[in-house]
C-alpha cells in the first residue's frame, strides 16, 4: 500500500454498514450508500472491519445473524436504532464494501469497535465469548494479527490498495482493551499493550501504516502514545455543556435517579420503565454504553435537551472553542514531533440524542466549521464534518451543510502557507 498524500474527508461508516443492511435502511444498497457520501464531499469511509470476527475468532462468519437490541431498547438512540434482522455472510459483505468503494473512489480507513460494541448486534453470543476469551494484555496483539491476515485477505482480491492505513481498535483507552489496568491514567498505562499490538501489526505489513486512535486527545498523556505508531488518530469530542447535562443527571452514573431527571421535563411523560426490563442479556454486557444513557436517549423529549443546552450554554462556549484549539494543537505537536500523520476521525460536541440536533444546529454548525478550518490550517490528513454526517444519521439530510464543511477543510490553506491544498 503507497500512502495517499490527498487529504481525507472522512464519513464514519462505523460497524453500521453492516448492522443496517435491512429493507429501507442506510446500507441495504451499498453503492447508492457510497454515491451519496462522495456526493456530499466525502472521499474516505472510517468503518469497524469485524477483523477479530473474520480472522481471529476462528467463527464461520457465513451466515452471520445480526438484529435489534432485546425489547426494543436503543430504538432512538443513535448507533444503536437497528430496524430489522438481518444474516450476511461476513466475508463477502467485507469485499461488497470494498468492491463499491472501488467503484465510487472512497478510500477506506479499517479499524474494530468490537472491544466496545460491535458483537452486541449479534444474535447469539459466540462473536462476544471469543473476544473475552483473549487474556486482556493480549488483545492488541490479537486484533494486530487479525487486521494484518484481513490486508492479506484483500491483497488476494485486490482490494488493498483502497485502505490508506488501519487502526487496531477504536478508542483504545475506552473501551475493554484496558482491563486489568488500575486507572486512572489509562492512556499511559496501556502504552506497552498497545506498542506490542503495533510492533506485530509492522512485522506483519511492513509496508502500511498502524495508527493508535484516541478518544478525545489525551493531553497529559501523550507520553502514553507509542512512538511507533504511523498515524495519530484522535477524536475531539469537546462536550461543555453537554458535559454539564451529563453530570447534572448522572447519564453515566451508577446513581442515576429516573424519577429527577423525568422532573426535569428532559424525558417524556410517556416514558418507558427504569431499570431497563430485559437489559440483563448479554448483549447489554457486550456494549460499553451505559443503561442510563441509553434509556435516557430513548425516551428523551428532544426539543426539551437541545432547549437546556441552549440555555447553559453561555458560560461554556468560550471554553468549548478553547478546548477544541488546545486539543488540536497538542495532537499537532506530537504528530509534528513523531513524523507520524494526523487525523481527526470522529468530534465535535459529543455524544447527543438521535432527535437531538444541537450539532447541526446554529451553535454546532460554527464549532464544525471552526474545527474544519483548523484542521485545513494544521494540514490534518484527515479529519470528518462530524461524527453524525454519515448515511444512519438524520444529519444526513443536511447535503449542502454537509458540502460546505468538507469543502472549508479541503480548500484551507496550512498555516503559514500561501497556496491552498488541492481540491478533494
Amino acid at each position: 500500500m503507497t500512502p495517499t498524500s490527498t487529504r481525507l474527508a472522512i464519513c464514519l461508516w462505523d460497524f453500521t454498514w453492516y448492522t443496517r443492511t435491512g429493507p429501507g435502511e442506510p446500507f441495504e444498497d451499498l453503492d447508492r450508500a457510497c454515491q451519496e457520501t462522495v456526493d456530499r464531499g466525502f472521499n474516505a469511509i472510517r468503518i469497524c472491519a469485524m477483523p477479530f470476527l473474520l480472522f481471529g475468532s476462528g467463527l464461520d462468519t457465513s451466515r452471520l445473524r445480526l438484529g435489534p437490541l432485546p425489547g426494543g431498547h436503543g430504538q432512538r438512540t443513535r448507533w444503536y436504532d437497528v430496524k430489522h434482522e438481518t444474516t450476511i455472510d461476513a466475508r463477502e459483505h467485507l469485499l461488497n464494501l470494498f468492491r463499491a468503494c472501488e467503484r465510487h473512489n472512497l478510500s477506506v480507513i479499517v479499524s474494530s469497535w468490537e472491544y466496545q460494541q460491535s458483537p452486541s448486534f449479534a444474535l447469539d453470543d459466540s462473536w462476544y465469548r471469543a473476544l473475552y476469551a483473549v487474556p486482556p494484555e493480549d488483545r492488541l496483539v490479537a486484533l494486530a494479527e487479525a487486521e494484518a491476515a484481513l490486508l492479506d485477505f484483500l491483497g488476494e482480491h485486490d482490494l488493498a490498495h483502497l485502505v490508506v492505513f488501519s487502526e487496531l481498535h477504536n478508542e483504545v483507552a475506552t473501551g475493554h482493551l484496558t482491563d486489568g489496568l488500575p486507572g486512572p491514567d489509562l492512556v499511559v498505562q496501556l502504552h506497552d499493550r498497545l506498542a506490542r499490538g503495533v510492533e506485530r501489526f509492522h512485522q506483519l505489513r511492513p509496508n502500511d501504516l498502524c495508527a493508535a486512535n484516541y478518544s478525545r486527545v489525551p493531553v497529559g498523556q501523550m507520553r502514553g502514545i507509542p512512538d511507533s505508531c504511523d498515524v495519530l488518530v484522535c477524536h475531539p469530542y469537546i462536550y461543555g455543556v453537554l458535559d454539564e447535562l451529563i453530570h447534572e443527571f448522572g447519564l453515566r452514573s451508577d446513581s442515576f435517579d429516573p424519577d429527577r431527571i423525568a422532573a426535569s421535563g428532559l424525558v417524556r411523560a410517556d416514558a418507558g420503565p427504569y431499570p431497563m426490563p430485559g437489559t440483563d442479556s448479554w448483549r447489554f454486557r457486550a456494549t460499553i454504553m451505559r443503561l442510563p444513557e441509553m434509556w435516557v436517549h430513548d425516551n428523551v423529549d428532544a426539543v426539551a435537551w437541545d432547549a437546556w443546552l441552549y440555555g447553559h450554554l453561555g458560560s461554556h462556549l468560550a471554553a468549548m472553542y478553547d478546548r477544541l484549539d488546545l486539543w488540536l494543537d497538542a495532537a499537532h505537536d506530537w504528530a509534528v514531533e513523531h513524523d507520524a500523520r494526523l487525523v481527526f476521525a470522529e468530534g465535535w460536541v459529543g455524544y447527543t440524542p438521535l432527535e437531538g440536533t444541537f450539532e447541526e444546529g446554529p451553535i454546532g454548525r460554527q464549532i464544525i466549521l471552526h474545527a474544519m478550518r483548523r484542521s485545513g490550517e494544521l494540514d490534518a490528513w484527515g479529519t470528518m464534518v462530524c461524527s453524525n454526517a454519515a448515511p444512519h444519521h438524520p444529519m444526513w439530510a443536511d447535503r449542502d451543510f454537509i458540502s460546505e464543511a468538507n469543502a472549508v477543510y479541503s480548500t484551507t490553506a496550512p498555516a503559514g502557507s500561501e497556496l491552498a491544498p488541492a481540491h478533494l
